[in-house]
């Protein structure tokens, strides 16, 4: 279960970046196409935080959607798995959205 990983991350980094200050709560964007669950990340989120300032924080997931171009004709599709056909019958995309995973925000008091 990598979400555990990501998880504990997610605490450490926040904790790091509140020095000190008590984290009320945590904003995380998940691309669709990243391969991370997040009613993964939430269940471990609480286990990370326990015993640290972010203990007790909310956290906030946003699921963004998965994008894609295509290569031969430029246009823009969205995408459910990491791979398609565009409608002009090209497989050759490159993925432009979904694939993050990044903290968007965080708030301390």
């Amino acid at each position: 279960m990598h979400e555990l990983s990501i998880a504990g991350s997610v605490v450490e980094i926040c904790a790091q970046q509140a020095q000190g200050a008590r984290v009320r709560r945590v904003t995380l964007e998940i691309g669709q196409l990243s391969a991370v669950m997040p009613e993964a990340i939430r269940f471990c989120f609480d286990v990370c935080a326990k015993d640290t300032v972010v203990e007790g924080a909310t956290l906030d997931i946003v699921v963004m959607p998965g994008a894609a171009r295509c290569l031969a004709c430029g246009a823009t599709l969205a995408l459910d798995v990491p791979f398609g056909q565009c409608a002009c019958g090209s497989e050759n995309l490159e993925l432009i959205s979904g694939q993050q995973l990044k903290i968007r925000q965080m708030e301390v008091v």
